[in-house]
């Protein structure tokens, strides 16, 4: 019995000391071991984070759009920004109020003509189509809320020297106030500047890229500006979207236009392309930059060569260009850039200035670079 009894202590004991040894490793090793929680919601606050100011301005002025209201006797010019795939544009009523013609120019120099979808009578809002940019669009926040003090962006037509960029601050909100006949309710007031030309531009969140408001109206001395909010005014836009077909509404030509165009405005025209074109270079956005190629560069050039071209370029500083106008429909232009590029061989990158010439011209009524030669410095 003694021994029976030895020997069951002794295999208990032997049991727990195994156990506790098991728990022990099992304890060390979760020590070095990730825990992976699967929660779409956990992953997706870990993932964000703020945007690059940059990059959220390229990619907005991509749908950022200058619009040239036309009568007989004069000429408005105005902004706007894509906000659906069917190519329709949110903007000002002021801006194409009493138009004979409406034309929009996009940020790589693109003339289109456009129709109207719908207008405010009292409310500074309107809607006009082009069915030619029917694709991509910004995003509008529908539901969140600005607050006094959230960081903006005001976007103006991306053309020429209008092409604007001003960051602020919310700095108020709730403004009541009427001017030329439209009534502006609940307006955020910004300290961002909306110069002559950035009405029916996009205020955007500086955080999230997305679109909360329409620049309408600033003060003289520039100092504030005042926004419609696009939550306020979405419903009546989308009413006017979802109505209008695109059959029935009624479209100048294109070509007139461009057939107008003085020597001045041409070069302006061709120097923004060109500048457009370094832009998405730089922001490795070859895609875009590839597209202002003309057919026959694209021809003679694949994707994959362009893009290969360019792929090491990290920095690109160009200088004032210098065009002339050699017809009515060609623009020589020069500059001189310095291109920072990854070095293969040595750890710093390498600096290499060039004087680089751009043809641009017209191809199917749009503007396209039709050369790129580089010299060397």
């Amino acid at each position: 019995m003694n021994k029976n009894k030895y020997a069951a202590i002794i295999l208990s004991a032997a049991i727990l000391m195994i156990g506790f040894t098991v728990i022990v490793y099992l304890f060390q090793q979760s020590k070095h071991e990730n825990i992976v929680i699967s929660n779409p919601v956990i992953n997706k606050i870990t993932n964000t984070k703020e945007l690059d100011l940059k990059s959220i301005i390229h990619e907005a002025e991509k749908n950022v759009i200058q619009i040239e209201g036309q009568t007989k006797d004069s000429t408005t010019t105005g902004s706007g920004f894509l906000y659906n795939k069917k190519g329709d544009i949110i903007t000002n009523a002021h801006v194409i109020k009493g138009s004979d013609v409406i034309y929009v120019r996009t940020a790589d120099a693109k003339v289109y003509p456009a129709a109207v979808v719908g207008i405010g009578e009292e409310t500074d809002i309107a809607v006009i189509r082009v069915p030619q940019l029917a694709g991509e669009f910004l995003t509008v926040e529908k539901e969140k809320t600005p607050e006094v003090g959230d960081e903006v962006m005001a976007l103006g037509s991306p053309h020429g020297f209008q092409n604007t960029v001003t960051l602020g601050i919310i700095s108020g909100k709730e403004r009541d106030f009427a001017v030329d006949g439209f009534n502006y309710n609940n307006a955020f007031q910004i300290s961002a500047q909306i110069a002559e030309g950035n009405s029916g531009g996009p205020l955007i969140d500086r955080n999230s890229g997305n679109v909360i408001g329409v620049n309408s109206v600033g003060t003289k001395d520039g100092t504030i500006g005042f926004s419609i909010p696009i939550k306020d005014v979405i419903k009546q836009i989308e009413i006017w979207s979802n109505k209008a077909q695109t059959d029935e509404l009624d479209f100048a030509s294109t070509s007139d236009i461009i057939s107008t165009k003085d020597p001045k405005e041409l070069k302006q025209d061709a120097e923004y392309l060109i500048s457009y074109f370094l832009d998405s270079i730089e922001l490795r956005d070859y895609v875009n930059a590839y597209t202002l190629l003309s057919s026959e560069m694209l021809s003679k050039t694949s994707y994959a060569e362009f893009r290969d071209r360019y792929i090491d370029f990290i920095k690109i500083n160009d200088e004032k260009p210098k065009s002339m106008a050699t017809d009515s429909n060609q623009v020589k232009t020069t500059l001189k850039v310095t291109i920072e590029t990854r070095s293969k061989k040595e750890e710093k990158p390498s600096k290499t200035t060039y004087n680089y010439t751009f043809i641009t011209k017209y191809e199917n009524d749009q503007l396209k670079i039709f050369s790129i030669a580089a010299e060397k410095l």
